[in-house]
């Protein structure tokens, strides 16, 4: 699907809506429950949750950055600002000296709009929040400051996937491109390699309502992502990812249109040696497997090793 004009979501929110829904994300921090694990740290008292944040925004760096899928780095780049810290524990993480240690600065709202705004005068194409779940309140706190100084790009939320529908609902008519991970089909293997027993009930549910807010990936003339889901999913050796499963459910409960990056880049990170089953990368025939499952279900578009397709070829 093709628009000739963008228009970002967020600029038709109204001052009271916006600070309703800011109060709202605060009330959430008290006894936290942005996530699925819901474990109740009080955060505003500086208490720090299960994924070690606090009560202020850190962040690790912001840039113009050009590795993400093809509608969203285009030719200038999406505007990346990523956070410490994360509500997922993934024991094969590659970013884990930001995820997991928390190499990062506190950025206070003003701040972070600063950020924005930066990122767009550069000619980012948009604003993407990398790993964002845990740090909800404190960007819709500093969104409508980046907005009164001029923000008028679309805003990207960069996650895990391990979402409430409570947290989601609260950036309904602010994000304009979802970009999820669905990371396993299975709820053992999410526990043992990412401490989340209940990842695919909370995962599935996250997808539907992302979809229902953007419906399918749309772009502009000129290639560059307007709205929309795009998920990414990493096929992992052994087929611990459970990829047949997850193509499967976007097919049959989403849409036979999602846009779908399938990854190839895992490699052992962090603690994965410790674990046998994904002590190595993928095969090549095993990625090959992903993709033919996506081409059986018809899934028509989105991105085999970094190569936009609208169907998957049989040797691929």
């Amino acid at each position: 699907m093709r628009v000739k004009e963008p228009w970002p979501k967020y600029l038709g929110l109204g001052e009271n809506e916006w600070k309703e829904r800011i109060d709202k994300a605060w009330a959430m921090l008290s006894s936290c429950r942005l996530c699925p694990r819901e474990c109740g740290a009080d955060r505003l008292a500086g208490e720090t949750g299960i994924c070690c944040a606090g009560r202020v925004a850190e962040v690790s760096s912001y840039n113009d950055h050009h590795g993400e899928e093809p509608p969203l780095s285009g030719c200038r780049g999406s505007g990346t600002i990523f956070f410490t810290h994360c509500n997922l524990r993934c024991v094969f993480c590659q970013n884990y000296p930001i995820s997991h240690l928390g190499h990062g600065e506190p950025a206070s709202a003003e701040r972070l709009s600063d950020m924005m705004i930066k990122l767009m005068r550069r000619g980012c194409h948009n604003i993407n929040f990398v790993t964002p779940t845990h740090m909800l309140p404190f960007i819709l706190d500093a969104l409508p400051i980046a907005i009164r100084k001029g923000l008028n790009v679309p805003i990207v939320y960069n996650c895990g996937g391990y979402e409430t529908l409570e947290s989601l609902k609260l950036l309904d008519g602010v994000v304009d491109i979802y970009l999820p991970d669905m990371k396993y089909n299975d709820n053992k293997v999410a526990d043992m390699l990412s401490k989340t027993p209940d990842y695919v009930e909370h995962n599935r549910a996250a997808i539907k309502e992302m979809h229902r807010q953007v419906g399918d990936l749309a772009i502009d003339e000129e290639g560059i992502a307007l709205r929309g889901l795009i998920v990414r999913h990493l096929v992992l050796p052994e087929g611990m990812a459970g990829s047949e499963g997850v193509l499967e459910f976007l097919a049959r409960e989403v849409s036979i249109n999602t846009a779908i990056s399938l990854m190839s880049q895992y490699f052992p990170a962090y603690k994965a040696l410790d674990f046998r089953e994904i002590s190595r990368r993928p095969r090549p025939e095993e990625y090959r497997e992903a993709a033919k499952v996506m081409k059986k279900l018809g899934l028509g578009q989105g991105w085999v090793q970094d190569k936009w397709y609208i169907a998957v070829e049989e040797d691929d």
